[in-house]
Formats: structure tokens, C-alpha cells, sequence
């Protein structure tokens, strides 16, 4: 499909609204647990991190098979380097989400009964930390986050049985236990991405990290991989009926 027609397409501007929305509705909830009460001061991150997770539950089955529910611009850019994305639908995600954060913490702001406790919910690194440390523990926290979406995803496209949504919330709950920023977050998303999806995917092979690199089909390589792979696992199987077949004879 091109650009003009995937434009003019309605489920396009659908995954673009669920975007937009996904990560109104996530700011609001996270910034909204993170105000601090006039009597009982700065919460706990626990209560953070537990909200952060129950909304990514509800999101992801709301708009889950709409446009992914990614509803954060690093997953977003661990799926474009993926090529699980083109880069309108990268562009148009990544806007969308930036635009429902900002309208999100807007909310969050004015409903905010003493302004000055909005310094609260800007992100600072802790005194007794250095940037360097804080980088790395974000770009661990995403690299598991990320790590744990395309492992669920790949598993969805298996037909494999589990609770998808709840490994994605656990995941963003133990991420935001860790920590939360930009360069780092991009850092681990893209990793996180790329080693599931070239090294521990059904579909992974050498062949498909080249087709990425290359710019090449990788849906072809894929289809490719996975035929070998039951071709390789019905021949062990038809291999082991016959053992079996053979020793029932001689006894």
C-alpha cells in the first residue's frame, strides 16, 4: 500500500487515534499517581509502578489489536528498526504519542490543587546518582520491557496460550521500579528489539538479520525460516514414528 492510499485509509487514522489516546490515557494515570497528597506527601513508587501497570492491562486490550498499544515513543522506534513499522506509521505513532502525553500532563497540571507541587513530577536523577548510573538502569529496565513485547507478540502470531498483556504490565511495573527518561529508554528499546527479534525469535535467523540490514523483504525470509522449521520438525517426527514402528516389530 503507499503512502497516499494508506493515508486516505480508515484503519490507518484509527491506529493513529489509539495512539494519540493510549498515551493520554498512560501520562494521565502515572503523573496522576505520582502527585503528591496534601497530607500524606510524595507517594510511593510502588502505587506508580502498580498504576502504570493496570492501565497498560486495560490499554492493551482496548487498542491492542487496533495498532499495537505501544503507546511509548521507544517501543515505537524498537519496532521502525525492527522494520515492523514503515516510517509513516513510525512518524504518525511517534507524534501521536508525544501529542497525548503532552495534552495528558496538561490535564494533570491544571487539576493540580497546588501548582507548585507539579516540580514533583518532573524526573531527576537521585542525589546520591550520577547520569552515568541512571542511563544504565534505564536502558536495562526498556531492554526488558521491549524484550518481553516482541516475546509476547511473537508468541501471539504462534497461536501460543498466555496472558500477553499481564508479562507486557509486570514488565512496565518492574521498569518503573528501576527508573524512567529518553536516550536511555531508546537505547535499551532498540536492543531489547533487536535481540529478540533476530536471536531468539521462532523466526530468527542470520538470514533475516541480513534482510534487515539490506533493506530486503523480511516477511520472505521469515516464511522461509519457519518452513524449514516444520519441514525439519515433521521429518524428526516421521524419523521416530518409524523407530518405534521398527522395535514393536522385533518384539
Amino acid at each position: 500500500m503507499s503512502f497516499r492510499e494508506e493515508l486516505r485509509s480508515r484503519r490507518f487514522w484509527r491506529s493513529v487515534l489509539a495512539e494519540l489516546v493510549g498515551s493520554l490515557v498512560l501520562v494521565t494515570v502515572i503523573l496522576g499517581a505520582s502527585a503528591p497528597g496534601q497530607e500524606d506527601g510524595l507517594p510511593a513508587l510502588i502505587q506508580v509502578a502498580v498504576a502504570a501497570g493496570f492501565s497498560a492491562v486495560s490499554l492493551i486490550h482496548c487498542f491492542g489489536e487496533i495498532s499495537g498499544a505501544q503507546v511509548n515513543p521507544a517501543v515505537t522506534v524498537a519496532f521502525l528498526c525492527t522494520r515492523k513499522l514503515d516510517f509513516l506509521q513510525f512518524g504518525s505513532y511517534l507524534l501521536a504519542q508525544c501529542l497525548g502525553a503532552v495534552i495528558g500532563s496538561g490535564i494533570i497540571y491544571m487539576s493540580l490543587p497546588v501548582k507548585s507541587a507539579s516540580r514533583h513530577l518532573v524526573n531527576m536523577i537521585n542525589k546520591d546518582g550520577n547520569a552515568g548510573q541512571a542511563l544504565a538502569m534505564e536502558i536495562f529496565a526498556t531492554f526488558q520491557l521491549v524484550f518481553t513485547i516482541f516475546a509476547v507478540d511473537d508468541h501471539r502470531h504462534r497461536e501460543v496460550g498466555e496472558p500477553g498483556s499481564l508479562a507486557i504490565a509486570l514488565s512496565l511495573t518492574a521498569g518503573i521500579l528501576a527508573s524512567v527518561y529518553w536516550i536511555g529508554p531508546i537505547l535499551g528499546a532498540v536492543l531489547g528489539g533487536i535481540s529478540y527479534e533476530f536471536f531468539f525469535a521462532s523466526s530468527a535467523s542470520q538470514e533475516k538479520l541480513i534482510a534487515c540490514i539490506t533493506c530486503k523483504d523480511i516477511e520472505i525470509v521469515e516464511t522461509a525460516s519457519v518452513s524449514r522449521s516444520s519441514l525439519l520438525t515433521v521429518t524428526q517426527s516421521a524419523m521416530r514414528a518409524k523407530q518405534t514402528a521398527k522395535v514393536q516389530d522385533h518384539s
